[in-house]
């Protein structure tokens, strides 16, 4: 029999809750087993604990997921039998993320202790930053940048700041860029689920442009994390053909979404200067497979405008900036 004491103690005693954690941390992967081994060596060194690992799997035939099963067991691992894309595959996991944070990293990519440390910080002092670009650095050469954030021109064309620069810094004292690579950065949740995350329908490549130009237009800003450093395999997850296909059709539809009218009127001539530049460039090499795929990828591009303009219609309606700050954000 228990009094009246221990009756009210037991009523009273507060339940165990489970707190997210901050970060969940999405790893998409295709074959990409010759790569985990680094990835998580990264992982398991990072000073900032609190954080998830979610391993979404793309109908990998290499063993990754056997790999991740025995070798990663924090990892919760989402396999798919069915190859569905890169995009695809970060949406699921973001899907089944419950961190207050989503982290994207790529399989082929090695995170230095403090990256994750040096995300939080910055999420912390960037109130308004929806979006925190990590600094990316070649795999094989650690004082050479892949990317310190990622910047869109006047002439549509996204550029990677200061990509194959040695690193002196020389970018670590700018905080705020046009948008992160997807590649390793950080997403808030809020934000996320505002945008409905990647636009499944580009499948992979110029997926984070397209995110980040979202983003900006609904009035957030992404801050560069500097000491967040990444080391990335460049190549280690797609081809040349692939993202040269995908690259050239893609941009053309992040342009088509995003850009305000104001300015495709006002920069016409440098984005159809470009685009024609590409082309001209790529019938030159037209014996090569890359450049072969580019052009495709133009015309696929330029052939699913009209699905794409009504997916303006609802990007533009939404939009939050002048578009006097956008161009302020171009270069």
């Amino acid at each position: 029999m228990i009094e009246n004491g221990d009756r009210r103690s037991a009523a009273q005693k507060p339940e165990q809750t489970h707190q997210p954690p901050f970060f969940s941390v999405l790893i998409p992967n295709y074959n990409g087993l010759r790569h985990l081994p680094d990835l998580f060596t990264g992982l398991n060194s990072q000073l900032f604990t609190d954080f998830e690992v979610i391993f979404a799997d793309d109908a990998s035939s290499d063993g990754s997921v056997q790999w991740v099963q025995d070798n990663a067991r924090q990892a919760r691992v989402l396999p798919s039998h069915e190859n569905h894309g890169f995009v695809a595959s970060v949406n699921m996991a973001a899907r089944a993320a419950r961190g207050r944070f989503i982290v994207l990293l790529n399989n082929d990519t090695q995170p230095a202790p403090e990256f994750l440390a040096e995300l939080a910080k910055t999420i912390c002092s960037h109130p308004r930053a929806g979006i925190v670009a990590a600094k990316l650095l070649l795999f094989d050469e650690r004082d050479r940048i892949h990317t310190a954030g990622d910047m869109m021109g006047r002439d549509g064309i996204p550029r990677n700041r200061g990509v194959w620069a040695i690193d002196s810094g020389q970018f670590d004292n700018s905080d705020e860029v046009f948008g992160g690579c997807g590649g390793a950065m950080a997403v808030r949740r809020e934000l996320w689920e505002a945008l409905h995350g990647f636009d499944e329908e580009f499948w992979m490549y110029i997926e984070d442009v397209d995110l980040s130009f979202r983003a900006q237009l609904l009035g957030w800003q992404t801050a560069f994390a500097p000491a967040a450093r990444v080391y990335h395999k460049l190549g280690g997850s797609g081809g040349d053909e692939l993202s040269s296909f995908y690259v050239g059709r893609n941009t053309i539809w992040t342009l088509a979404k995003n850009m305000p009218t104001s300015l495709l009127l006002d920069h016409a001539p440098q984005i159809a200067g470009a685009q024609l530049s590409i082309a001209f460039d790529a019938l030159r090499n037209c014996r090569g497979n890359s450049a072969r795929a580019r052009i495709r990828g133009q015309v696929a591009g330029l052939l699913g405008l009209p699905r794409v303009l009504q997916k303006r219609a609802v990007v533009q309606s939404r939009k939050r900036l002048h578009d006097a700050e956008i161009d302020r954000l171009l270069i």
